[in-house]
């Protein structure tokens, strides 16, 4: 069940799965562009960067480039979507709830991202990811073990 759940059969036409791309592709690497900023300004941001569940600033600035540096990478690759996108959904979140108080238009950006991390989440990465291609092999390999 864990499995049909990491690695869904449905929602793989060619179509779907080319929008699907699309949509890893360009908020992925939107998502990357936020997180190396927030890397190369690290000094500069640390001491203002807003705190968020009593953990400082340090540490909300350090789970915050992880989220957006980091996972972003896996999801452009189409690498254990299911996984990272569940910490960028949880930091758009608080984004958007918590430090833009579900305000608009503010908080607009993080509300966008955080819908369309919830589509990927809800679809898979599609048929053109590496998910769909461990999937392929793993499936291959064991109808092959069963003959």
């Amino acid at each position: 069940m864990f499995y049909r759940f990491l690695f869904p059969q449905h929602f793989r036409g060619r179509g779907v799965s080319l929008l699907i791309l699309a949509l890893r592709l360009f908020f992925g690497v939107m998502f990357f562009i936020h997180g190396l900023d927030k890397m190369m300004n690290f000094s500069v941001l640390v001491d203002n960067y807003p705190s968020v569940f009593g953990f400082g600033s340090y540490m909300t600035l350090m789970l915050s480039i992880f989220c957006e540096f980091c996972c972003s990478m896996f999801l452009i690759a189409g690498l254990m979507i299911r996984i990272v996108v569940l910490p960028t959904i949880a930091a758009m979140a608080v984004a958007f709830f918590d430090i833009h108080d579900g305000f608009l238009p503010e908080g607009e950006l993080s509300l966008i991202y955080l819908c369309v991390f919830v589509l990927l989440y809800l679809v898979g990465p599609g048929r053109y990811s590496l998910d769909y291609l461990i999937d392929y092999r793993f499936t291959q390999r064991t109808k092959g073990n069963n003959k």
